[in-house]
Formats: structure tokens, sequence, C-alpha cells
């Protein structure tokens, strides 16, 4: 419990959401979710900043990190990370027919700058040239930034800034905190065993929440409990399944 009540002091969040399985549609809940914590986020006058985020040609999103900074943005958001699973018929889809997808969700609480110390040594830093949807240059600098930890092996990209300096910023604010993560990870798995991956592989059954659209219902499958108004929930209308989580799952 103290490393929980540790993280609920931290005033910003990381965030990544990555498209799972269902190709385009996978991508396009994965913008509806992002849609929906970012509108959450403004209703709390919680700062925003995306990170990276990569989309595809129909305005999906294949993956984003971003940065929520507020109070209380850990101890509300903290519940969301995990497979969410979306029923609907895409808008890809003629025959009118049903499809399953996934999104990954991972909350990742960002450290302070005294709890995760990099050693500058221990990255190898390149750049590249932002792309956008379909491989297009959005400049012709090499402004994208990639950093890889060689010790951990972890690596991470920033594009979206016209700048090398803030990507950069921005890549080193991500490895900060996916280093936080693997370091409070090891952690609990001292203490209490094996602990299963926030985001799993993706795969369908791996799911905590289902958003079933043709029954205007959201499950959870952590506390077995539905709401609904879907549409209203994506417009970030969720204090009630955050009150909720917060009850059930403390």
């Amino acid at each position: 419990m103290e490393d929980q009540n540790q993280q609920n002091n931290f005033g910003a969040v990381i965030i990544e959401i990555r498209a799972g399985t269902g190709g385009d549609e996978a991508a396009l809940f994965a913008a509806d979710l992002f849609k929906m914590y970012s509108t959450y986020a403004q209703s709390q006058d919680w700062k925003i900043k995306t990170l990276d985020c990569s989309k595809n040609s129909l305005g999906g999103i294949k993956q984003i990190v971003f940065q929520v900074k507020g109070d209380d943005a850990w101890k509300k958001l903290q519940h969301e990370g995990g497979v969410h699973r979306v029923q609907r018929i895409p808008k890809t889809e003629k025959s009118g027919r049903i499809h399953t997808s996934t999104a990954t969700v991972a909350v990742l609480p960002k450290p302070r700058q005294t709890e995760v110390k990099i050693d500058p040594r221990d990255l190898r830093i390149d750049t590249y040239r932002a792309s956008g949807p379909g491989g297009q240059y959005v400049n012709r600098r090499e402004s994208a930034v990639r950093v890889t930890h060689i010790p951990s092996g972890i690596v991470v990209t920033s594009q979206t800034e016209r700048n090398q300096l803030e990507n950069k910023e921005s890549a080193m604010s991500i490895l900060a905190a996916r280093l936080h993560e693997q370091k409070r990870k090891a952690q609990m798995e001292k203490l209490s065993g094996q602990r299963k991956d926030q985001i799993g592989s993706g795969d369908r059954s791996e799911k905590i929440r289902t958003y079933n659209f043709p029954q205007d219902r959201i499950t959870d499958h952590r506390i077995k409990k539905s709401w609904h108004n879907i549409e209203k929930v994506i417009d970030g209308k969720m204090n009630k399944m955050v009150k909720d989580l917060q009850k059930k799952m403390k």
C-alpha cells in the first residue's frame, strides 16, 4: 500500500494507447479512446501534452503517448490500464457485420527527476524525418528522435514537435516513466510474486473492458459493472465510471 499511496502524489501521468487486434478498426477505436481521455482531462482542468503519435490514413491512431498533468490525475486514471475491447459495425464494413477489435492502454505515473537517474552513456540517440499517414514526410529536417536505453533495451520515439530538442525532451519523459514502471514492477514481483503485465498481448480475450455499441453498453469485467450512453462516455463523460472504479478497486 505504501507504493500505491506514494503514486497518488504524482501530479502527472503518461498514457500510452496502441491499436491492437482489428486492423484499421482497432486504430479508429484507439482514436476514440484518446478522445475520451483527452476530453475528460479537459473537463478536469488538466493539461495535456502529446509526446508521440502515429496515425493511419483513415485518421485512426496506431499509437499515441501523451502526458496528463493535474490534481488527482493518477488517482482517477490509474485503473484504465489494460486491454479495451470494442464491438461495433466499423465505418469500413459494407455488409453491416459487427466486428470485435482491441486497443491497449498503459497508464504510467510520471516520476520526479530525482527518482530516475539515467546515465547519458547508456543512451543511443538517433534522428530521422518525422512522417505522417502513408509515410509522407511532415518536414524535410530530421526532427524526429529515437532514444534507445541500452541496458534495458527500451526504445522510445517522439516526432510530434518541430525540432529535435523538444522531441528529445518528450522521448526522455517517456523513457523515465517506463524505467520507473519497470523498477516498480520488479519491486512488486519481489513482494507478491509474478504480476500480470498491464497490457498483455492485445489479444481479444485479455480484456478489462468491453464497449458494445449495438447494445449501448460499457462493461468493466474487473468489477462486473456496466454503464450506458457510450457516445457520451467517448465524449469524455467518464465521471460515473471513474468513481465506480475508484470505489470498487481500492
